[in-house]
């Protein structure tokens, strides 16, 4: 019956005995800023080298045009 079972509800009954009633929104609340903080903190780590590999990108290609820039296209070489 909607994947609850008896591990569930001795888990949620150790929980309440723990912290009581009043304070199980705050819990809540409080785990749920922790969770989307540390998925925040991920997606920054994966933006942060997703913007370091476009600039190593940029910076190649900018390198190489200079470098292909500097050649005289009429030169026999």
């Amino acid at each position: 019956m909607f994947g609850i079972s008896f591990e569930h509800l001795l888990i949620v009954g150790v929980v309440l005995l723990l912290f009581g009633p009043r304070r199980l929104p705050e819990l809540g609340h409080t785990m749920g800023k922790a969770i989307k903080n540390f998925k925040d903190s991920l997606s920054g780590v994966e933006e942060a080298s997703f913007k370091r590999i476009q600039e190593n990108e940029k910076q190649d290609a900018h390198k190489e045009a200079k470098a292909g820039g500097n050649q005289d296209p009429h030169s026999k070489a």
